[in-house]
């Protein structure tokens, strides 16, 4: 009776595993793809459209956007404003309703999804950390990385010192997606984990939003690092975050309304105003 009982739990365990493992997926590469070169000069949005399958309306709507190469470009609006859906059709976990994505004129959906993503590193607030060492999980993506490369990757990162101090330092487990760790903790091992990468394109999407004013402190030291040098795309509530960037894009309703550096925004009375005035008087 009791084998009856377990064969008949696993039986329904695996028709929903080979479920997901039969589904194909809705972003497909074209037969005769071709390999991406690193970024020069570009990254261009253009007339970008995109609709999530049974919404009513469209989360982007018709978005002209350039990001030239080693430029750090915020991306700000309400919640909704599309901010998260346009930079997750960059490395293709969507495809555009219409228009296209350009990476130094080429259009991603033409290249393969390999040679694209290997130029992308993407940090966000909600690390995915494997149960397995923490090296292991830095060295995520480079099976030939070294362990001073990790642990130089981990210094950049300001990851070291709370490892070293761990019960068997870089092969300590760390538990289901890092429960082990705290959530500044497990966020630097992500950033450590993009440094070890080396990606030409970083994408930033609310990476320090849920952590504590020294955790922030310290994950805002190692994102300076690792932004230096790169195409740098950033989401942020958090206006303070972003008051450094070369460019602040303002969205809203799928929307691009507004584009500038920080205090030229300030001075427009527009969204990004009254964004930043109703944080601040919040605070």
């Amino acid at each position: 009776g009791r084998v009856h009982s377990v064969n008949q739990q696993a039986l329904g365990a695996a028709e929903r595993v080979l479920e997901v493992m039969d589904t194909k997926p809705s972003v497909q590469e074209v037969s005769n793809a071709k390999e991406l070169t690193p970024l020069k000069d570009s990254i261009a949005f253009e007339k970008v459209n995109f609709t999530y399958p049974g919404a009513p309306d469209r989360a982007l709507k018709e978005i002209d956007l350039e990001v030239r190469s080693g430029e750090m470009v915020a991306i700000v609006g309400p919640s909704g404003a599309g901010k998260t859906t346009l930079v997750n059709l960059l490395p293709r976990f969507f495809d555009p309703a219409g228009g296209a994505v350009k990476i130094d004129g080429q259009d991603i959906a033409q290249v393969s999804i390999e040679s694209l993503r290997r130029q992308i590193g993407v940090v966000t607030q909600e690390t995915f950390l494997f149960h397995d060492t923490v090296g292991s999980n830095i060295g995520f993506g480079r099976e030939d990385a070294s362990q001073d490369a990790i642990q130089e990757a981990a210094k950049a990162a300001n990851a070291h010192p709370f490892i070293d101090r761990l019960t068997s330092g870089y092969d300590t487990e760390i538990g289901e997606r890092g429960l082990k760790l705290s959530g500044g903790e497990r966020q630097r091992i992500s950033i450590a984990r993009a440094i070890l990468k080396d990606p030409k394109i970083l994408i930033l999407d609310e990476a320090t939003s849920q952590l504590d004013s020294e955790s922030e402190r310290l994950v805002q030291q190692a994102i300076e690092r690792l932004t230096k040098g790169r195409t740098t795309i950033v989401i942020a509530h958090r206006l303070s975050t972003v008051r450094q960037a070369d460019r602040i894009v303002v969205m809203d309703k799928g929307k691009i309304v507004e584009q500038g550096r920080h205090e030229e925004l300030l001075e427009r009375s527009g969204l990004y105003q009254k964004l930043h005035q109703l944080q601040f008087q919040t605070a």
